[in-house]
């Protein structure tokens, strides 16, 4: 627990007593747990503490009587580290929701420790489209993306534009296995073809060797199943080995705006790529960036700050209206039963499964000649409608889900 951060300062007090009684311990807990200085820290790691406190204040909790406190954590994409954290807030500190998770490993592995102790599981960061499929949980709200509606944005759009043979480059853990998988899947649908695979361990470095393997294939496409540095790395050895050059393409399956930052546009441009949102994409994604970035180290938003800022708006909209955190599942079920709207994400709702279904956006990433200013990388290729951007309901195999 040496590497629990203390981000408790979100404090806000209450105003009449008698509304105390509501919540467990008098206090409603959030943990926000991710990878808070590797991998993953630039995507997630403490703008997602921020994006939480900031869904708390806009929320107005304060003026609501709820006492909020807002823990962080960093798990160092280590389902141990995870799952002794996530005991020790919900036994000792009495945390009512876990919050982003990064890392589907550890994911998976929290979601079975919330549904044992009847918490709430709100994941931002994690991919696994098993979260709402075999492994879904009554307990647990999938809400940004997974690997499904990735495949189904990146993958569709470049196999039907000509990308038909393909080699994957797999981070070898929960989410790059899973982003393979349903990549895969897409590909062979649309008359494509996989001809051939290799995982590289997690964290990883040296991409050489595995790079190698890839343009000896000859795929047109290149998928980079795997994220954050790992993403950032292959690229750029990809790049010093000549690989474009030489006429096949790479397909970031999973990239955030910080991926495009540290690579810069240059090496950068041309990507094509699935999110859920985008700073840049309409007046109250920019507004809030224009408040997010300054406290973040001038970090603008990812989709994953935004999904937590959001899932956190709705299940603080949910305890208002069951006016009571003490049965995780009951919260859930509110949640679910409540159409979700805030002002990043607009209208949705969130399924049987858990799923939380919004649209999703094909981006493609600008020429440096087309950038207007810092962070101005993306340009919208497609909106993909919400009841287009998740797998269907009936297709998960979730034991939730009522044939």
């Amino acid at each position: 627990m040496k590497r629990v951060i203390g981000f408790a300062a979100v404090a806000l007090a209450l105003s009449c007593g008698s509304v105390q009684a509501q919540w467990s311990d008098g206090v409603i807990k959030i943990g926000v747990m991710n990878d808070m200085s590797g991998t993953y820290a630039d995507l997630s790691g403490p703008g997602s503490v921020l994006a939480a406190r900031m869904a708390v204040e806009d929320f107005g909790a304060e003026k609501k009587g709820m006492k909020v406190e807002i823990l962080g954590a960093d798990h160092q994409n280590k389902p141990d580290v995870g799952s002794n954290v996530v005991r020790t807030w919900i036994d000792v500190d009495k945390v009512d929701v876990i919050v982003d998770v990064p890392t589907s490993s550890v994911a998976l592995a929290v979601n079975e420790i919330v549904r044992e102790k009847n918490k709430v599981f709100l994941i931002s960061g994690a991919a696994a489209s098993n979260l709402t499929g075999d492994k879904c949980s009554p307990n647990t709200v999938h809400w940004t993306y997974d690997t499904w509606s990735l495949a189904n944005g990146t993958g569709n759009a470049i196999v039907k534009t000509g990308g038909k043979n393909w080699f994957f480059l797999t981070a070898d853990y929960a989410f790059g296995h899973a982003l393979e998988r349903d990549t895969a899947a897409v590909v062979e649908k649309n008359g494509g073809k996989v001809v051939g695979k290799v995982r590289h361990p997690f964290p990883g470095t040296d991409f050489s060797s595995f790079l190698l393997q890839a343009q000896a294939s000859k795929a047109q496409i290149i998928g980079l199943a795997n994220a954050g540095s790992d993403t950032i790395n292959s690229i750029k050895q990809a790049s010093e080995f000549g690989i474009v050059k030489g006429g096949q393409n790479l397909a970031a399956l999973l990239a955030f705006i910080t991926d495009v930052h540290a690579l810069g546009l240059p090496t950068a441009q041309g990507l094509i790529m699935t999110e859920a949102w985008y700073w840049d994409l309409n007046d109250n994604n920019r507004e809030f960036a224009k408040k997010f970035a300054p406290q973040n180290k001038g970090v603008h938003p990812t989709m994953v700050h935004a999904g937590v800022y959001s899932a956190v708006m709705h299940y603080l909209k949910a305890l208002e209206a069951l006016k009571s955190d003490a049965d995780g599942k009951a919260v859930v079920e509110k949640m679910k039963s409540i159409p979700t709207e805030d002002k990043l994400f607009g209208k949705g709702e969130i399924r049987a499964d858990g799923r939380h279904i919004h649209p999703m956006y094909l981006f493609e990433v600008k020429k440096p000649a087309e950038s207007k200013g810092a962070w101005d990388y993306y340009k919208l290729r497609a909106t993909i409608p919400a009841n287009e951007a998740f797998r269907p309901l009936k297709d998960g195999g979730c034991p939730l889900v009522k044939s």
